[in-house]
């Protein structure tokens, strides 16, 4: 991962991350029960947003520095936190054994988001939720053109973001079903800020 995404990324992204997400992180994580996996854990901003029904989380995140950023918030949480692996690629859980999965804003970074994907289902039980924001491709094909270009400089300053993925087009290529969708631009942004909010779920 190199110095700069493991010890400045996480802090950069802890900052930039907390301003005007709590309404969105409320939002996507109301409904979450049970076991709760999440991906892209980071620095553990969704930690307060987890809704009462909650039992025990399981943190997948591959930087290091991360953890420590996240300790705090870890160790106020009312809900167990145990860390399950580095990477969404290969996650060291057993088949069907969450009931819902959280990803805020990671599957841009994700190397390989097909093959996150098919752990998130294959960690999921039969009728278990993948709630989920992201930011990706715009359908506004001037804003699109303006991500083509960005991209690569995206990429290289924020742990390889991508801007131009179809979010929607990955999860449904998965196997899970796009069960809710809004799309929105959120406020103050431009290229990096066409945003997939929804629910997918694994069919029972």
């Amino acid at each position: 991962m190199g110095f700069y995404g493991d010890q400045i990324l996480p802090r950069l992204l802890n900052l930039v991350m907390a301003r005007d997400t709590a309404e969105v992180r409320t939002r996507v994580a109301a409904g979450l029960t049970g076991a709760v996996l999440e991906i892209g854990f980071g620095s553990g901003l969704n930690v307060p947003y987890y809704p009462p029904g909650v039992t025990r989380v399981w943190a997948v995140d591959p930087a290091t520095v991360g953890r420590k950023l996240a300790a705090g918030r870890v160790r106020a949480s009312p809900v167990p936190v145990e860390y399950a692996g580095l990477t969404a690629e290969a996650i060291p859980l057993a088949d069907a054994s969450a009931d819902h999965v959280l990803s805020t804003w990671n599957l841009c970074t994700i190397p390989d988001p097909a093959r996150a994907l098919a752990e998130v289902k294959r960690i999921l039980r039969p009728g278990g939720q993948l709630h989920f924001v992201e930011h990706g491709r715009s359908p506004d094909l001037k804003v699109a053109r303006m991500q083509d270009r960005i991209e690569p400089i995206q990429k290289r300053f924020f742990g390889g973001c991508h801007v131009t993925r179809r979010i929607d087009q990955l999860i449904e290529a998965s196997g899970l079903e796009l069960t809710e969708l809004k799309n929105y631009y959120r406020p103050g942004t431009a290229f990096d800020g066409y945003t997939y909010e929804g629910i997918a779920t694994k069919s029972a």
